[in-house]
């Protein structure tokens, strides 16, 4: 899928072309934003009410967290880093930068199931804030979490 934007720059590095990097950071996205909502019907097919709602957000965006970060982290940032320390480091600035992305799409879906009250919509919501939530952290992960990896220009 991606072998036509991938070449190998006169240092050794492999480069890819922004349109690789857009398809793949996307397909991600999506797969994490499955991963989020299959986890919240999991946990909402336990009850209904307050409680399930807010338990459901919470352990989807952790397994689309975690998902997304072994993605990016790898596929996109290639980040070779290893060990615990340097997962636990990077884990904790890719988390950080979440909260704000997390807090733009809890909004927007809680916002949707307020209004609507339905299953569809505050799905609909969910994936209208996860879509703003990636835009807005692909940017900051690029600058604050892997900034050392093959993003940085080659020379």
């Amino acid at each position: 899928m991606f072998d036509r934007d991938i070449w190998i720059c006169n240092n050794g590095r492999v480069a890819v072309t922004a349109r690789s990097l857009i398809l793949r950071y996307a397909f991600f996205a999506v797969l994490a934003t499955i991963a989020n909502l299959a986890t919240q019907r999991l946990v909402l097919w336990f009850g209904e009410g307050g409680m399930f709602f807010a338990l459901a957000v919470g352990t989807g965006t952790l397994v689309g967290l975690a998902l997304k970060y072994v993605l990016d982290k790898r596929w996109i940032f290639e980040d070779a880093s290893t060990g615990a320390r340097a997962h636990g480091k990077k884990f904790s600035l890719y988390t950080a930068m979440g909260i704000v992305t997390t807090a733009i799409f809890w909004g927007t879906e809680t916002v949707f199931w307020l209004v609507w009250q339905t299953d569809a919509m505050r799905e609909l919501g969910a994936i209208i804030g996860l879509s703003i939530g990636y835009v807005v952290k692909y940017n900051l992960d690029r600058r604050f979490v892997f900034d050392d990896t093959r993003l940085a220009p080659a020379s």
